[in-house]
């Protein structure tokens, strides 16, 4: 199933998971009120605020994070774009007969980065992708130390490109860590269930009109649900519409100039 169709079907039932909670709560209220005609029980306003409370934070916190990596993805997508950028820059240290292989190498390793985020969907495509990865990386790094002890390089040819060609490498598994780093599903477990209890709460407490209050009721959920969405759409930017893809231009920008 398509991942943004998976998160809106998530959403819709969300919002009518709360829509339903609404209509619990309004009749255990009515319950109540039937049973003892006085009204409802006094004194749980302090429960209630505690509850709405804890999901206001809830909402803060896994907002606030989820934006946070998402920056952090951004960043680290422009430094490896820089990192490659670099280190092909430094093959000009090298002597001329070994500049043509190497370049070519980078050509593929870039073509290959590239290639790994457009195919993560497909799992088998993806472990393809980063076999393909490892083993540029590793001759790229083998033939730049043979390259760089030829008598043609340039005598600062090793410190300049290996250092270089570390840091482009390392960023590699920095990137993926990042992709991989999610709250855990239990945080989203919670944030379902506290919006589901804040329904029924508003249900029970407007229990005691004679009609059914539905404006204030369907913005909560409409509210509860956009933003709840947008939590999960940050902190998998490459499934919804919120979307980091624009930002492998940089990436091919650099594969551009090579």
């Amino acid at each position: 199933m398509n991942n943004f169709i998976f998160l809106l079907l998530l959403s819709t039932a969300s919002f009518l998971g709360m829509m339903v909670s609404f209509e619990i709560g309004r009749r255990l209220g009515l319950a109540r009120i039937k049973k003892d005609p006085s009204g409802l029980a006094s004194g749980v306003s302090a429960s209630e605020g505690a509850i709405f409370a804890l999901l206001g934070l809830l909402i803060a916190f896994t907002f606030t994070g989820a934006a946070s990596r998402f920056e952090e993805r951004r960043h680290l997508l422009v430094e490896e774009a820089n990192n490659i950028g670099t280190a092909y820059l430094r093959i000009d240290l090298l002597a001329p007969e070994d500049q043509p292989a190497m370049r070519e190498l980078f050509k593929r390793y870039t073509d290959q980065r590239l290639k790994i985020y457009r195919e993560f969907r497909d799992p088998a495509a993806n472990k393809l992708n980063a076999d393909t990865i490892n083993s540029l990386q590793l001759e790229i790094w083998r033939k730049a130390v043979v390259a760089g002890r030829n008598s043609s390089a340039h005598v600062d040819a090793t410190k300049l490109l290996l250092p270089a060609l570390n840091a482009m490498i390392d960023i590699t598994t920095t990137r993926t860590v990042a992709t991989r780093n999610h709250p855990p599903n239990m945080i989203y477990f919670l944030l379902f269930g506290l919006s589901l209890m804040a329904a029924v709460l508003i249900g029970y407490g407007t229990s005691t009109n004679s009609d059914r209050v539905w404006l204030h009721k369907i913005a909560f959920a409409l509210v509860i649900t956009l933003t709840s969405y947008s939590i999960i759409d940050l902190d998998y930017p490459r499934l919804g519409l919120i979307r980091i893809d624009s930002d492998d231009q940089v990436l091919i920008d650099v594969r551009s100039s090579m």
